[in-house]
């Protein structure tokens, strides 16, 4: 800009002070450290009560049990075809632990598939069970008779479940309640005829079944376990049965997971530009929040010893309207003693809201750690976005009794690491290289264990999209 040139303003006219863009070249800013979307409260890591393991592994002693069979069953579908893997059918309660892969190969092709109408019926109560039916997709309800002799639901199937499996070992097995089709139903068939023709056939399996038949009834409790003798309300002098507690010779162990990176900063950033902020401390601080939130997504979903794929199929719950309403809510309540959360994912939590709303119910809310919590029945709905949505908009609520004290489900870490910043969570330098790049390894070590079923519930297949 030469002499005499004036500066004008947008509105055309000559400026008569010094202009804020030019003042800020003078001035200190004042700076936020660097903001992340990723973050969430992460209520499960806040929630969980920890207990440190040490030397990596962590055991779950039980009782010794007797109960087989509670699992969930995989299909491949090719077209509209649909078959069962061969290996899944280990999840029925009279193939449990039975390993011979020709056999069970054998079992799923003679599995055949039948689709069913809503409201069909698949089985009729107090007809005999001949057949096992796997149900690869859609809703069955089991209907029977209520207390004042009208229907009454008594539970609500899904994708994966099986039922009629005690024709496989009782060959006098009736249906107790009536099987009908909630929405359009796809099964495969087992028939007991075609089971025992394989069974003819096969050493492994007919002594497999004898094995099976051999546990007498009378020996478990109604969770399956070893049952301990006792006597009670007895006079006189009648002999006292002598018992012991017999424990699971092989109990479960659960390894520490890891999740890790390696973070790089040169230098020159690390030497030049720290204020107003250290540079490093602000890239280790970002980095921890991301391995925190994976850990929290691991926790909800890892195969191994995540909440969702650790639940027992008789604590797994189906919606009976599909949308999570307060009596589904109670019936989650009601398989465990002493709930301590819920964890949902926000949309879970608004649908829930939605039914209430619907009846005219206001939730009591509780305030933790300065939030507002939603709760049901005093129990807390805690929010966590790792719980996925599927494509066809459900998902799922879990309910948790926690604690090592209560036989609850725990978290899992070794605290004590070297360069440990937190619980079970290190930073490590690594050195500098050849292009001076600082390197720091972060590694965090935790898992998740399940000490009794009861623990732990899932109210699955809960719709999220639905208005009216």
């Amino acid at each position: 800009m030469s002499v005499g040139d004036e500066v004008r303003t947008e509105q055309g006219k000559p400026q008569q002070s010094l202009g804020t863009s030019a003042a800020r070249n003078l001035a200190t800013t004042t700076k936020s450290v660097p903001q992340m979307q990723e973050i969430s409260s992460r209520w499960l890591l806040r929630t969980l009560p920890w207990v440190d393991v040490q030397g990596g592994t962590y055991r779950v002693n039980r009782r010794l049990t007797f109960a087989v069979g509670d699992g969930r069953i995989t299909f491949v579908k090719t077209g509209d075809q649909v078959e069962v893997i061969p290996a899944e059918l280990g999840e029925l309660p009279a193939l449990r632990s039975y390993e011979d892969d020709e056999v069970l190969t054998e079992l799923a092709r003679r599995c055949r598939q039948r689709d069913f109408a809503p409201g069909e019926v698949i089985a009729d109560f107090g007809n005999q069970t001949n057949e096992v039916y796997l149900l690869a997709h859609g809703r069955v309800e089991k209907i029977g008779t209520g207390p004042y002799g009208d229907d009454a639901v008594l539970g609500v199937l899904a994708d994966g479940s099986y039922f009629g499996e005690q024709a496989l070992l009782d060959p006098d097995a009736i249906w107790e309640y009536t099987a009908r089709a909630d929405t359009a139903c796809t099964v495969l068939i087992l028939s007991r005829q075609d089971f025992g023709q394989v069974a003819e056939r096969a050493d492994s399996l007919r002594e497999h079944l004898q094995r099976l038949r051999s546990i007498p009834a009378q020996q478990t409790n109604k969770y399956g376990e070893k049952e301990v003798a006792l006597a009670a309300g007895h006079s006189g002098e009648p002999d006292i049965p002598h018992t012991f507690v017999d424990y699971e010779a092989r109990p479960r162990e659960y390894e520490l997971s890891i999740a890790q990176t390696v973070l790089r900063i040169h230098s020159r950033v690390a030497d030049l530009y720290n204020q107003p902020m250290n540079q490093t401390e602000q890239q280790l601080r970002l980095t921890v929040e991301a391995l925190k939130e994976r850990q929290e997504h691991e926790l909800v979903n890892n195969r191994e010893f995540g909440l969702l794929h650790n639940c027992e199929y008789d604590q797994r719950l189906q919606p009976h309207d599909g949308v999570p309403s307060p009596d589904d809510m109670d019936e989650l309540l009601s398989r465990r003693r002493s709930t301590k959360l819920f964890l949902a994912h926000p949309r879970a939590i608004s649908a829930f809201g939605r039914e209430l709303n619907k009846r005219g119910l206001v939730p009591e809310s509780v305030e933790i750690g300065g939030n507002r919590i939603p709760t049901w029945r005093g129990v807390p709905i805690y929010p966590c976005n790792k719980i996925p949505v599927s494509e066809a908009r459900t998902t799922s609520i879990i309910a948790m009794r926690t604690g090592e004290a209560d036989q609850g489900v725990v978290g899992l870490r070794q605290s004590g690491l070297p360069d440990e910043i937190e619980p079970s969570l290190s930073v490590r330098f690594m050195g500098i290289n050849e292009q001076a790049i600082i390197k720091y390894l972060v590694t965090a070590y935790y898992s998740a264990a399940v000490l009794v079923p009861d623990a732990l519930g899932v109210l699955e297949n809960v719709e999220i999209g639905r208005w009216r």
